[in-house]
């Protein structure tokens, strides 16, 4: 299933959401302008990689410059298809998410989500020198903000069948909701299969960052929400 768009329009332009598209982009044409060797190095070097990662832990845990790949990584990709199925995720939720925080906000909410996905992702992989990368994570908590905020929305889908193209119109609190159990049940089945990355994605940063948007929403929406409401 590939979502197309909502129903709901924003009232105010996605100043931030368009940033972020915007610097994402930027980074992956900076990624594609690289050698092979320079392209691994950047992605050795500013990837999150959670063995590296436990290894501070233990050796520095006071070094806060050496964490900066925690955020660096939400803005890497692997490949045009990962930056663009992302990308559109995120204007898909993000405008109407950003709507109701304002653009600062939205981006704080942003950010952090990227970390919990980060580190949800370190909890189930700690020993794992794979460098992780793109913001799936932090899309997947404006994903779970958009779950509590706008749960009668409806997501305009399309279902290829048979090479037949199927437009159908489904009320987000199901797309959602399916598509966060899928991510659940990939990442369990993944946890069982010793430490295997299944299909190269990282599954519990979904999971984590869907799960830290419903539960950090709150603080980041203003006056707006309850105009809106």
């Amino acid at each position: 299933m590939i979502p197309l768009r909502d129903t709901i329009p924003s009232r105010h332009k996605p100043k931030m959401t368009m940033y972020i598209i915007a610097a994402n982009a930027l980074v992956f044409l900076f990624q594609y302008i690289l050698g092979n060797k320079e392209l691994n190095m950047i992605v050795y070097n500013f990837g999150f990689i959670p063995e590296k990662f436990s290894n501070l832990i233990l050796r520095q845990p006071l070094a806060a410059i050496a964490y900066y790949p925690i955020l660096s990584s939400l803005f890497l990709h692997g490949g045009l298809f990962h930056l663009i199925s992302n990308m559109w995720a995120l204007w898909i939720f993000g405008d109407n998410v950003e709507d109701l925080m304002g653009h600062s906000r939205f981006f704080v909410f942003y950010i952090i989500c990227g970390i919990i996905a980060n580190l949800s992702h370190f909890i189930f992989n700690t020993t794992s020198p794979v460098p992780a990368i793109g913001a799936s994570g932090a899309i997947a908590g404006v994903m779970g903000a958009y779950l509590v905020l706008f749960p009668f929305s409806r997501i305009i889908t399309l279902v290829p069948l048979l090479f037949i193209p199927f437009f159908i119109s489904i009320p987000a609190v199901v797309y959602l909701v399916v598509w966060f159990l899928t991510q659940l049940y990939s990442g369990a089945v993944y946890a069982l299969a010793d430490g295997r990355l299944a299909g190269g994605i990282a599954w519990w940063a979904h999971v984590g960052g869907f799960a830290g948007g419903i539960l950090l929403f709150r603080p980041f929406i203003g006056r707006r929400y309850y105009e809106f409401i």
